[in-house]
């Protein structure tokens, strides 16, 4: 049966950056060997259905057609993915106003924190006074390479 929209698929993947670099997978011996194992992280197929929003829009359009048994490599643009990556999504903060935020935590550069609607952002830099927070996905204006296998379609 060819997946249509709405269609509940399961599927195998692994998804790399241009370069070749691995940032995700749901095959427990993919993410050891590139050393992406969360231990709190089921390693088992992701289940979603097709046209809902679920998947990224590239990997939605590439799984319409398909069917279980199949296999592919998929090549997803930015605009597909998650976006082009914007300036205009970093911002600033008063380093006293993110540090009350934090709960009395001084921000550190690197570090990932996480909003009260759920948004993930990264702390770009801190300076004496200011804390630039960017605000863009980490995957934004990346061009992303998808394995997928189909292990089932409902």
């Amino acid at each position: 049966m060819a997946i249509e929209s709405g269609d509940t698929v399961r599927i195998e993947y692994t998804g790399r950056l241009e370069d070749g670099t691995v940032f995700d997978t749901s095959r427990r011996a993919v993410a050891e060997e590139h050393d992406l194992v969360e231990e709190d992280r089921e390693y088992d197929p992701l289940e979603a259905a097709v046209g809902t929003g679920q998947f990224i829009e590239g990997l939605d359009e590439a799984l319409l057609g398909m069917e279980a048994g199949e296999s592919a490599t998929v090549t997803v643009p930015p605009a597909e993915a998650y976006g082009e990556w914007e300036e205009s999504r970093v911002r600033e903060y008063e380093i006293d106003e993110l540090s009350a935020q934090l709960g009395d935590q001084l921000p550190e550069a690197g570090a990932y924190i996480q909003t009260p609607d759920g948004s993930v952002a990264e702390i770009r830099s801190v300076e004496e006074d200011v804390v630039r927070v960017d605000f863009n996905h980490r995957l934004a204006g990346e061009t992303l390479e998808f394995e997928i296998e189909v292990l089932a379609v409902e």
